[in-house]
């Protein structure tokens, strides 16, 4: 691996890291960051699939001494721990369903600069909505365990919005678990353990698309991107949880506005994206 790539290989690692779980869209950042240090187009999409693995297990591994508990408490028959559970399958279905039966439609349509830019901006314009719109509101649910099947529900057709590139799966979730009454911190811990099957499945479902693509001379170019994801975004998710608590989601509305439009200018001035 040459310098070179190395450091981009790197960078990318980072972006990826530092923005899946935020809500202000991998996606539009990986785009910018890809052209701009002219990433290999040869290998970009399966290393993209292998960098979003690495911030995947991120989650599972900062969560795990709160997962397999919750697992060991339902095999047993806890009825909150198998609300919960039965609780983020029921938010997994709606996306799940969409993105099979639309899949070609949303590769087709949606996957390019120009539409992630514009679902950047619209995404952070909706999130000032709807932050301004539950201002003076008191959350009608705390506590993970105590999402209710409605709730879920709720939160699992926000997510379908993610399924538009740039829109951010994150953010789509979060915003749906503060319309359906979630506190922010609620939200946002729910939001990661949606993360978990939507996300692995989803790469699992390109990787196995991808195999047939994958040289041996790349594995060291995925795996340490990969590495350097899982360790951007474990420092992101516990920064992220101490943050939410505290604070609203404005700042990162205007920045992925703000970014959105920096990406929609360069489309228009013909910069290739």
């Amino acid at each position: 691996m040459d310098i070179a790539l190395l450091l981009k290989t790197i960078v990318m690692g980072i972006v990826e890291g530092l923005t899946e779980f935020l809500p202000i869209s991998s996606t539009g950042h990986l785009i910018l960051a890809g052209s701009l240090l002219n990433f290999p187009e040869r290998i970009r999409a399966t290393f993209e699939i292998f960098i979003q693995l690495g911030a995947i297990l991120a989650v599972v591994v900062f969560f795990w001494r709160d997962l397999l508990p919750l697992v060991q408490r339902a095999l047993k028959g806890d009825a909150a721990a198998r609300r919960l559970m039965i609780a983020v399958a029921i938010a997994f279905v709606p996306a799940a369903v969409v993105g099979v039966l639309a899949s070609s439609a949303i590769k087709k349509i949606l996957f390019g600069a120009l539409p992630v830019s514009l679902a950047m901006i619209i995404g952070g314009v909706i999130m000032l909505a709807v932050e301004n719109a539950i201002a003076k509101r008191q959350p009608s649910e705390t506590g993970v365990e105590n999402v209710s099947y409605k709730s879920a529900l709720g939160v699992g057709v926000a997510q379908i919005a993610a399924l538009w590139p740039g829109m951010s799966r994150s953010a789509s979730t979060l915003v749906g678990g503060l319309l359906m009454g979630l506190d922010r911190a609620t939200a946002l811990r729910f939001s990661f353990y949606l993360a978990i099957p939507t996300l692995l499945i989803a790469t699992i479902y390109d990787f196995v698309k991808s195999i047939k693509d994958i040289q041996g001379g790349d594995l060291p170019v995925f795996a340490l991107g990969a590495a350097v994801a899982f360790a951007a975004a474990l420092v992101v998710v516990k920064w992220f949880l101490g943050w939410v608590s505290h604070h609203d989601l404005k700042p990162f509305a205007w920045y992925r506005i703000v970014v959105g439009t920096v990406i929609l200018v360069l489309v228009i001035l013909g910069v290739g994206l």
